[in-house]
């Protein structure tokens, strides 16, 4: 599986090169901006990529909108950000492209190297990867009908929206898969969603709910 890294962090993208070829992974390239990332993508056409945030020059949100560009470009290019902090407007501009594989986790979650790894296998193949503590971010601004959950139902939540299915989820909250589907059908209730979606539907479908109920930003370049 070949990797695109876009991270100005030298310590960082050496660790992740060395990490990500023991797991199997093969990083075709690793840019320090935008501009490289851009021209990476387009020479190597990766199966995935990893975009950090802030990027020089300015070290604002020159990544994000590299990775949307790349979007653009190539419809469906699987991107997981890395970000030291949650930026919930950036969150929002991710989530407001459907198309293909999309992620947003902490670099801390890097030390965590199963999970990290499993997290980009799935965006890889076309699937969802969120920090639970971004999840917990957005949710805490987004107001009713959300407020309506219960701790719960919140915790369904952010692990929905981290991609997994219901066994996994029943496995993390040491519970049945009979409470996890009733916890589900609350949640969707509560959201004003369709229980009809499953898998990464269901994902999308819970995340466009917080994207259109929070005032994040669009896709505006």
């Amino acid at each position: 599986m070949r990797v695109v890294i876009a991270e100005d962090n030298v310590l960082l993208s050496s660790g992740l090169e060395l990490l990500l070829g023991s797991q199997g992974f093969e990083v075709a390239a690793i840019a320090d901006d935008a501009p490289g990332f851009l021209a990476a993508v387009e020479t190597h056409r990766p199966d995935v990529t990893i975009v950090d945030v802030r990027l020089p020059p300015t070290f604002r949100d020159e990544g994000i909108r590299a990775a949307l560009r790349a979007r653009r470009d190539r419809p469906g290019l699987p991107v997981l950000v890395l970000s030291q902090y949650v930026e919930q407007e950036y969150a929002g501009r991710l989530l407001s492209d459907t198309r293909g594989g999309i992620g947003y986790l902490l670099k801390d979650r890097v030390s965590r190297i199963a999970e990290f790894t499993e997290a980009l296998r799935r965006v890889a193949a076309g699937g969802t990867a969120m920090d639970p503590e971004v999840i917990a971010q957005l949710l805490a601004v987004r107001g009713d009908p959300v407020e309506a959950l219960t701790p719960r139902e919140r915790e369904v939540l952010a692990l929905m929206a981290e991609g997994h299915d219901n066994a996994t989820i029943a496995q993390r909250l040491f519970v049945t898969d009979n409470a996890v589907h009733k916890h589900i059908g609350s949640v969707f209730l509560k959201l004003g969603l369709s229980a009809g979606d499953s898998g990464h539907r269901r994902v999308r479908a819970v995340l466009a709910y917080l994207r259109r109920h929070g005032g994040a930003g669009g896709t505006g370049l």
